[in-house]
């Protein structure tokens, strides 16, 4: 039976998108995340009408950072998701998330591109990189980040890999995308773990050498189809449903909305600027006297007269 943790049946129907779902399964000690992106992946493809591939790998790598940046218990914390790479069409892949806010870009070369498939492998499009990820902790100012190199088919397969090697936690993650400029777009995504300490007394995974319990919550997740992670008529809790009802309880806990917020702005810009010698802000400036700043995730340009800038 499915329940809220209080022993009585639940079925959400709303936050069919732009939210995540957190839900536990205390018998398989397992954890979960599911969520569903629709607006939010326009506002943000929309700042630089991204060419279908790369439109694809940045709603993946979105979806991805809200699965992670989900888990965040501090709520002033941040999770960034950065790809760099070597040799790849994508120069540079970058996503966060604090408070539900999220923005992402990526720069790359259009003229490669357009000589590849529709479909690129993600070695064409990265390259030789890796994907590190990085959790900032506000309330206590601690900083974690993990790096793994950007192998196997997709980002899903990356963040399988960093998990087992930064952590050293069994994780599923499941990324799909849908949609198009005209009709909107939409992305789906669903990361479960093994806990590395369930009851009291029990030793952690990594030292043991069978995990009955995780294969079994590894063998009903993996029947999850992409239709159903961005199915927006499905709501994220009747997911768990499908995937767990058979199990003794599954526990959800409350949506957590998510929103696009680039974060940018006009003070913290100057602010930046004025922190620079009276030269270098001198050499910034155009013919005109005025200094512009181009936000890369929300494509904004904030200009500023150099006239207004006085040690």
């Amino acid at each position: 039976m499915k329940t809220n943790g209080n022993g009585k049946s639940e079925i959400n129907v709303g936050g069919h998108v732009d939210h995540a779902l957190a839900f536990t399964i205390p018998s398989r000690h397992a954890r979960g995340r599911i969520v569903r992106l629709g607006p939010v992946l326009d506002g943000v493809l929309s700042a630089h009408g991204y060419p279908p591939a790369i439109g694809r790998l940045l709603a993946e790598a979105l979806t991805l950072t809200a699965l992670l940046g989900s888990t965040l218990k501090d709520a002033g914390g941040q999770l960034t998701v950065q790809a760099q790479t070597e040799g790849g069409v994508v120069d540079l892949l970058v996503c966060d998330y604090r408070g539900g806010e999220m923005r992402g870009y990526v720069r790359h070369d259009a003229d490669r591109l357009a000589e590849m498939p529709a479909d690129p492998s993600l070695f064409a499009l990265f390259g030789r990189g890796y994907l590190a990820i990085t959790f900032d902790q506000a309330a206590t100012g601690e900083r974690y980040q993990g790096i793994v190199p950007l192998e196997g088919g997709s980002l899903a397969a990356a963040a399988e890999s960093y998990f087992n090697q930064s952590d050293q936690l069994p994780s599923l993650v499941r990324l799909a995308t849908g949609g198009n400029d005209r009709d909107g777009h939409v992305a789906g995504g669903i990361l479960i773990q093994h806990l590395p300490e369930g009851e009291e007394g029990r030793e952690r995974l990594h030292v043991r050498q069978n995990h009955e319990e995780w294969d079994h919550v590894v063998a009903l997740a993996g029947t999850i189809t992409d239709a159903e992670l961005i199915d927006g008529g499905l709501p994220l809790d009747g997911i768990a449903w499908r995937l767990f009802h058979e199990e003794d309880e599954v526990r959800v806990l409350p949506l957590i909305a998510l929103s696009q917020n680039c974060r940018c702005n006009a003070d913290h810009i100057r602010s930046v600027i004025a922190r620079f010698p009276a030269d270098e802000r001198a050499e910034m400036a155009d013919s005109d006297g005025m200094i512009h700043v181009d936000c890369e995730f929300c494509s904004r340009r904030y200009s500023f007269a150099l006239a207004d800038f006085t040690d």
